[in-house]
């Protein structure tokens, strides 16, 4: 079974779900989404160097050190 086939399954389930049990659903979908980004975030974090770089890189647009994307890809 794809993803499409998938959702399209969650939303048949969904659409048959009392009010209360709904609910259940929505804070569980909640917690899974947001269990997902915690865990790509934990996935930067362990990547050496990657908040030295990430601050540095915060530093150089607050200063204006930036280019412009269409300069570096002029076939996007």
């Amino acid at each position: 079974m794809n993803t499409d086939q998938m959702r399209l399954q969650v939303k048949e389930y969904v659409d048959r779900l009392s009010p209360e049990r709904l609910r259940v659903a929505a804070d569980f979908l909640a917690y899974l989404a947001e269990r997902e980004s915690n865990e790509a975030t934990e996935e930067l974090l362990e990547i050496p160097g990657f908040l030295e770089a990430f601050d540095r890189g915060k530093q150089d647009v607050a200063a204006g050190r930036v280019t412009d994307w269409r300069k570096v890809r002029n076939d996007v």
